[in-house]
């Protein structure tokens, strides 16, 4: 990963202190670290395999068209838990997909197709490009696809930054975009802001450009176009403590662990595994288990992404 190269790395930032985020229970200053009860699962996430047809400078799982450590979920083992949703009665209303790009995945309609047919909203994030625009008669001829959602991955409004990151791929993703807008599907955009631009500099900034583009996504919707603060791991953060919801106004029920898991095959291992959030598919620490009943334990607040992602960034995977 050459976050070197990237637009989006932190520049203004201290290294951080290596006693940060050792503790599951304790801050570094010894106080209570903050944790998260799952109060109900409304989303599922499943991540399809980290391999991707491109290789972006910061990913922040390090997809690319060589990294399979995670691979491919199958629809076997994807329904194996649409059936424990079922037995058990979870609230679930939501499945969603990540990768790596999910289309590369040569299960990913016959998956869509499961979970539409079994009632569920369906949320896909892809690049739009080239491995979605193979299935496109499939997708057109979808049953239920008023409840599918595919959301888009524009690094930034302009193609110049966004080439930056993800090399020469802006065309074929402007394309993919107006292709499923032109078709009738629910789309929504995933972007970024550079590190002097504010989120409303960025939400202005890619207003123009879906006005410019004929789009009606509305910017200042933050479902409709979801902003992603940087996730650089080895930059400095605050710890949050058991005290600290007050302090911020913060709400800790809006924390995805409260209301989300993931579900990863990692390579070599002979079943999923079910893990706190979409952000921490290999650390020890946030694997919870085998199945969602194993994985409805609370999560300690135990990693960089967990400070300034979720709790002071103030961003979700589902908007």
């Amino acid at each position: 990963m050459d976050t070197e190269a990237s637009p989006f790395i932190l520049r203004d930032v201290s290294p951080i202190d290596p006693y940060k985020f050792t503790d599951p229970h304790r801050t570094a200053k010894g106080e209570k670290r903050a944790s998260i009860a799952l109060e109900k699962l409304e989303t599922l996430w499943f991540n399809t395999g980290t391999l991707c047809n491109l290789a972006c400078k910061s990913c922040y799982i390090e997809s690319s068209p060589k990294n399979d450590a995670l691979v491919y979920i199958t629809l076997d083992e994807m329904r194996a838990y649409l059936d424990e949703i079922a037995r058990e009665s979870l609230p679930t209303r939501e499945i969603a997909f990540t990768g790596g790009e999910p289309f590369m995945n040569p299960d990913m309609i016959a998956i869509i197709r499961l979970c539409l047919d079994r009632g569920f909203k369906v949320l896909v994030l892809s690049n739009a490009m080239r491995p979605m625009r193979r299935f496109e008669q499939q997708l057109l001829d979808m049953p239920h696809r008023e409840r599918l959602t595919i959301r888009v991955s524009l690094d930034h409004y302009t193609k110049t930054v966004h080439e930056a990151e993800r090399g020469v791929s802006w065309d074929k993703a402007i394309d993919g975009l107006q292709w499923l807008a032109s078709n009738g599907f629910n789309i929504a955009v995933a972007g970024r802001h550079l590190e002097h631009e504010t989120d409303n500099d960025a939400r202005v900034g890619f207003g123009a450009l879906f006005g410019d583009l004929g789009l009606t996504i509305d910017a200042n919707d933050p479902a409709q176009l979801v902003l992603f603060p940087e996730m650089d791991e080895t930059a400095d953060v605050p710890e949050i403590t058991a005290g600290c919801w007050d302090i911020l106004s913060v709400d800790p029920h809006a924390m995805m662990c409260s209301s989300s898991r993931m579900v990863v095959k990692r390579k070599g291992e002979e079943t999923p595994r079910v893990v706190a959030c979409t952000l921490l598919p290999y650390q020890d620490g946030f694997d919870l288990g085998e199945t969602l009943a194993e994985a409805s334990c609370d999560v300690s607040l135990n990693h960089p992404h967990c400070a300034r992602f979720c709790v002071l960034g103030g961003a979700s995977c589902t908007a």
